[in-house]
């Protein structure tokens, strides 16, 4: 996986000519790609595909040069397309994807990659027998508070991660298909694996959760993530909370870094304060507890459009025949996960194994 990959917002790429790409959908997330495919010098938008033609004309508006189609197999079929941004329920995801990876196009799809670890694999096998690109839209990765964060535990600075913990919470939207944990955990999730070390993984999943209004799945939840080093992950998830809170807690053994996504003013700041253990002279058996009371750093951070630099980054991995960061393989990590949390979900919030997925093909 390339680090740091990432290209600046508005540069172009090694191809002759810009990358042309097809949007698939045009309901909620749609226009967002529509509107950032534009913005990225390295594409040249050819296609809105939307079973409505009119909602995706509405879209475009009246004077734009992009083409509307019904069909997604003519879509397909124009060797003016090299890649597709698919923004389809879950459940399209894998014939959707499927058909444009055959096709010979690169893929980029929204959250989860599919709607199970076994269609996700899929996906994943077929993309790389056939040299695509792969990439999930997970947007806040693409955030440049998450890079700071990614930047911050990657380098050591904030020492030895001792816990994470992460609430997502607010009023709506109570999803038809899928439960809390699948609707938003996905961010959470993957925020996780874009920033703790390459070779630290979930291994065991814990899922409690609660419908008090009888929707029929799990509105409020929480999941308790056992990662490989022994360190423990929470994240909190409802649909049911009048506010808004979108915030994580990264500890470490140095520094604590809390992100408030919520707070446009300080982001994210980096706190020098923390316990340490330390042993007593007089009796070894006896831990002694020191509190640190140092500064807190607000950095300072562009504000940017994520789905900006999601759009650089697939075109960069394109363009450089490279994995973009968040390839096919940490949307399986997430995927897995979340199956795992279903599990333990159905068996009362009993552990539950993650262990179908490390990173590359011959490992799973």
């Amino acid at each position: 996986m390339v680090a740091e990959g990432m290209v600046a917002e508005g540069m172009g790429n090694e191809m002759d000519q810009p990358i042309g790409i097809a949007v698939i959908g045009a309901g909620y997330w749609g226009p967002n790609l529509v509107r950032n495919a534009q913005a990225t010098a390295g594409f040249t938008l050819r296609y809105l595909c939307d079973l409505d033609t009119e909602r995706a004309r509405r879209v475009l508006g009246d004077y734009s040069t992009v083409r509307v189609s019904g069909s997604l197999d003519d879509v397909l079929a124009d060797p003016a397309v090299d890649a597709v941004a698919i923004a389809t329920p879950a459940a399209t995801h894998l014939p959707v994807a499927l058909a444009a990876l055959r096709a010979g196009k690169h893929v980029l799809v929204e959250k989860p990659l599919a709607a199970s670890y076994a269609e996700g694999l899929e996906l994943v096998r077929e993309a790389e027998d056939r040299g695509l690109t792969l990439m999930l839209d997970h947007t806040f990765v693409y955030t440049p508070a998450v890079r700071h964060l990614r930047q911050l535990v990657r380098s050591g600075e904030i020492g030895t991660v001792q816990y994470l913990d992460s609430v997502r919470i607010n009023l709506g939207l109570v999803q038809p298909d899928v439960d809390v944990f699948w609707d938003l955990a996905p961010h959470d999730l993957s925020i996780f694996d874009a920033i703790l070390p390459e070779d630290v993984r979930v291994t065991r999943v814990s899922a409690h959760g609660s419908d008090p209004i009888g929707a029929g799945r799990a509105c409020v939840g929480h999941l308790t993530l056992e990662l490989s080093d022994g360190v423990l992950a929470h994240v909190h998830v409802n649909w049911l909370s009048p506010t808004k809170i979108r915030t994580m807690i990264v500890g470490g053994s140095r520094r604590t870094i809390v992100w408030d996504d919520l707070n446009a003013v300080q982001r994210v700041s980096v706190h020098d304060r923390g316990a340490d253990r330390i042993e007593s002279d007089e009796d070894r058996r006896q831990a002694i507890i020191s509190y640190r009371r140092g500064d807190t750093v607000a950095p300072a951070l562009p504000e940017k459009e994520a789905l900006r630099g999601v759009m650089a980054e697939f075109a960069a991995s394109i363009a450089e025949k490279r994995a973009p960061l968040t390839d096919g393989w940490s949307g399986l990590r997430v995927l897995a996960t979340l199956e795992a949390a279903s599990a333990s979900l159905a068996a009362g919030g009993e552990f539950v194994a993650v262990d179908r997925t490390t990173g590359r093909l011959a490992a799973v």
